[in-house]
C-alpha cells in the first residue's frame, strides 16, 4: 500500500511465473480513497492488463481467495468483478482453473459498448471546451499506448 497525498492506494504486482512460464508481471492498482466500487476498479484494471498485453489469452487469473487476501477486500467483492469480466465476455470461468482470459471477440457489440461509454465522456469533454482536435489527439495517445504492448 502506498500514500500519495492523502490517497491510499495499493498495487498488488501479479506474479506472472504462477501464470505462465515465460514470466513477468501484472500491477493492479487499488484507489480505496476513490468513490468507484473496488470491483470496477478491479475490472478496470484487469482490462487494461489485456490491452496492454501484460496478462494475455489462456492465462489464469488468481483464486478469487488469493485475489482477496493479497488485495485487502472482501471475497465477494473479487467474484463480483469476476463475474462481471465473464458476463463482459474477458474471463471464462472454469472449475479447474478459476477465472481464465477467454477474450469474446464480437467487434459490433464491442462498438456499440464503445459509442455509448465515449458519448458520455466526449460530452463532458465538450462542456469543458475540448476541442475535437485536441480528443482526437487524446484518443490517439492512449490506443498508442495500448498497441504498443502487443
Amino acid at each position: 500500500m502506498v500514500e500519495v497525498d492523502g490517497n491510499v492506494k495499493f498495487y498488488y504486482t501479479i506474479d506472472r511465473t504462477d501464470i505462465t512460464k515465460d514470466g513477468g508481471y501484472m500491477i493492479l492498482e487499488i484507489d480505496f480513497n476513490s468513490d468507484e466500487a473496488y470491483y470496477v476498479q478491479l475490472c478496470n484494471q484487469i482490462i487494461l492488463g489485456i490491452a496492454m498485453d501484460r496478462i494475455r489469452e489462456g492465462e489464469a487469473l488468481p483464486s478469487v481467495r488469493q485475489m482477496a487476501d493479497r488485495i485487502g477486500i472482501n471475497m465477494h467483492t473479487v467474484n463480483k468483478a469476476y463475474s462481471v469480466l465473464r458476463q463482459e465476455g474477458f474471463v471464462k470461468l472454469d472449475r479447474r482453473k478459476g477465472a481464465v482470459i477467454s477474450l469474446d471477440i464480437d467487434k459490433l457489440r464491442a462498438i456499440q459498448e464503445m459509442r455509448e461509454d465515449l458519448g458520455v465522456v466526449l460530452a463532458r469533454g465538450v462542456c469543458r471546451g475540448v476541442s475535437r482536435e485536441e480528443t482526437h489527439r487524446l484518443v490517439d495517445d492512449i490506443f498508442d499506448r495500448f498497441s504498443e504492448g502487443q
